[in-house]
């Protein structure tokens, strides 16, 4: 009976081993899953200069000068792999490091702040299964007092509160998954939403477009304008270029765009790809003629 009793107790703890196993397997997809709908982070990795994934150092050129993108691989030393998960979410949700410093903007955390605990957790998973890379992070070369830690907790408490993503009850399901993508994980604002004098996000002009994109980048209206945006875009065209990068015109998407449909867009279920076109059609639509900076 006992010998019984000891091996009917072994088969429990093994079971229960492989059930937590298979359930780490699962948050670790659903964490590369949301990596993928983000763009795949690929401002964190350096590829002109031969960087390794996610390991930063990218120069990401501002109105402000030039910020370097941080180590997000869970090396201890360098990277993020002291981090707790409070000390993820309050980065990602706050823009505060785990000393409570605050994180320059050029992070998109007034972004990812919408984002719910669930995905958060699995992209945690999913980075902290990636192999740890030893990459000191680059201080900005930025002129004074932009460069200053003060500064952006100064530009936080101006510009910035933390609010989590709330479904509409007047749209359906599928607008709300595709308003939570594209606002929340996708960032896509960040990039193609004008901004002010102090570099906060001109929400009144949401998605039209900015002339001060990423790395100098012009970021296309997204607006369904029919002049300065893609009005004359159908449904099956914006699920198309998130696919592959093709526009309706024969050319291609460019630079960081690029960049994000090969290692992020391209690889987002076809729902979910169908649920941020039905975002952008429902959108206002904005007249933003932007004109390419030299």
């Amino acid at each position: 009976m006992r010998r019984a009793a000891r091996a009917a107790l072994a088969i429990a703890f093994l079971l229960e081993g492989a059930a937590r196993a298979d359930g780490a397997a699962d948050r670790i997809a659903r964490g590369r899953a949301v990596l993928e709908a983000s763009g795949g982070c690929t401002c964190h990795t350096d590829f002109e200069g031969g960087g390794e994934p996610l390991a930063g150092g990218r120069p990401l050129a501002t109105p402000f000068g030039v910020f370097y993108s941080t180590n997000i691989t869970p090396d201890l030393e360098t990277g993020i792999g002291r981090f707790g998960d409070a000390d993820f979410l309050r980065a990602m949700r706050e823009g505060r490091a785990p000393d409570g410093s605050a994180y320059f903007p050029v992070f998109p955390y007034t972004s990812f702040t919408g984002m719910s605990d669930d995905d958060l957790l699995a992209l945690k998973a999913y980075l902290f299964s990636l192999p740890p890379v030893r990459r000191a992070n680059r201080p900005p070369d930025a002129w004074p007092p932009f460069g200053w830690r003060i500064s952006a907790a100064a530009w936080q408490w101006l510009h910035f509160a933390p609010t989590r993503f709330e479904a509409d009850p007047a749209r359906d399901a599928t607008w709300n998954r595709g308003a939570y993508l594209a606002t929340a994980v996708a960032h896509c604002g960040e990039c193609h939403t004008p901004r002010g004098p102090t570099g906060a996000l001109d929400r009144s002009r949401w998605l039209a477009g900015s002339e001060q994109g990423p790395e100098g980048q012009l970021a296309p209206n997204l607006t369904p304008d029919r002049e300065t945006g893609i009005g004359d875009w159908t449904h099956a065209d914006r699920v198309w270029f998130l696919q592959t990068g093709g526009k309706p015109d024969g050319d291609e998407a460019q630079d960081l765009m690029r960049e994000v449909i090969e290692h992020g867009y391209q690889h987002v279920p076809a729902a979910d790809l169908d649920a941020i076109a039905f975002y952008l059609e429902s959108l206002a639509p904005v007249r933003n003629k932007l004109e390419r900076k030299r």
